[in-house]
């Protein structure tokens, strides 16, 4: 006999059931995504000046924040009756989708662009059995035919444009809210795409512009009194927003960022320029520093562009342009086991070796400096 289970986590769309389209709730598609930690992080609380916590995205169930709009997504497709779905994919959404196309009893197509794909991503589309075709072409070609194929034949697209991601992904902000109180001074994310910066804004402005009722069933008084500035940082070398111009080789170790030409363009500079935020363009050194800043001194093992955020903050800071005490959240969108080389290096490069010791508690405690 099937029980409920009342006292866990129900996914985004039953928490949040009455903040998102109907549509979406018609056949809910679920892998229990959302509820993600919110973690004071002092570490960067100290460099910063600020009081700074960190969203942590990839304890959702497939490693990233691409789950909250997908949950949307599979179940609006599945709602309409679709027996496929296509996404164009650096990594994350391509895990996403072949998960919960699964879940659905879908057929999932993934588009990937020719190299420099993680394989901690590639080898969960491929185990969640997605059919998987490299293109001949960066993440742009890709989305390109993606949205093609979806207008021609009867496949569902399920890339950030459509409008159902938004709906799941909008959804952090509102657990930001519920866990602080109200909404944080600042919010600072990466951007890649341009969907994240995007939803996190529409999420803060509906629960400021609606009074937060809290999630589903609590009945929690309202809550949000304002709305945050959206600070969103792109890698230098894949910064069209920064640029003003689309990058046609776009380059940078944070893979999950790594696109020239975001499909909501529009929509973050919106978000940046409502919210009286920035978006700015941090180094792949500055990524990679601020990475293991968070795996060091926060505890957070992250993907390299989800450090973006942090990193940003921090040259923010340097530059004294973040406010003392202001209440910061900072969004880490994907889990550091995605793409695990970078932990595996120093910073000068080589590859990290365990020390040698022999089985003997002696050479054990010397090697460790215990006294």
């Amino acid at each position: 006999m099937a029980h409920e289970m009342a006292h866990q986590w129900q996914g985004i769309i039953a928490e949040y059931r009455d903040r998102l389209p109907a549509h979406v709730s018609e056949r809910i598609v679920t892998l229990g995504e959302g509820g993600t930690p919110l973690v004071e992080a002092p570490a960067l609380s100290a460099r910063t000046g600020a009081q700074v916590f960190v969203k942590v995205e990839g304890m959702n169930p497939t490693g990233s924040f691409k789950d909250r709009g997908m949950t949307t997504a599979i179940s609006a497709a599945a709602g309409r009756g679709a027996q496929a779905v296509v996404c164009a994919s650096t990594g994350n959404t391509s895990a996403s989708a072949a998960a919960y196309a699964v879940r659905a009893g879908m057929t999932c197509a993934v588009l990937v662009p020719d190299g420099k794909i993680a394989m901690g991503k590639l080898s969960q589309a491929i185990a969640h059995g997605a059919r998987l075709l490299q293109v001949d072409g960066n993440f742009d070609d890709c989305l390109v035919a993606a949205r093609k194929l979806a207008e021609a034949y009867p496949v569902e697209l399920v890339n950030s444009v459509n409008p159902d991601r938004i709906e799941g992904q909008k959804t952090g902000a509102f657990e930001i809210v519920d866990a602080l109180g109200d909404a944080p001074d600042i919010h600072a994310l990466p951007v890649g795409n341009a969907g994240n910066i995007t939803a996190y804004w529409k999420g803060f402005r509906e629960y400021a512009g609606q009074g937060a009722a809290g999630h589903a069933g609590e009945g929690l008084p309202a809550v949000a009194t304002r709305t945050p500035q959206m600070w969103g940082f792109q890698a230098a070398g894949a910064a069209p927003i920064v640029a003003g111009h689309p990058i046609t080789e776009p380059e940078t170790v944070a893979t999950a960022i790594r696109i020239g030409n975001p499909a909501s363009w529009a929509l973050a500079e919106a978000a940046r320029d409502e919210s009286g935020g920035v978006i700015e363009a941090v180094s792949d050194e500055q990524i990679l520093a601020a990475h293991r800043v968070l795996s060091s001194e926060v505890g957070v093992f992250v993907e390299p562009a989800s450090a973006a955020g942090v990193a940003g903050i921090l040259a923010r800071a340097e530059r004294g342009l973040v406010p003392a005490d202001a209440r910061i959240v900072v969004t880490v969108t994907g889990h550091g086991l995605k793409d695990p080389q970078w932990a595996l290096r120093t910073l000068d490069g080589t590859e990290v070796q365990p020390t040698r010791v022999t089985a003997d508690v002696v050479s054990i405690a010397d090697a460790l400096g215990l006294d």
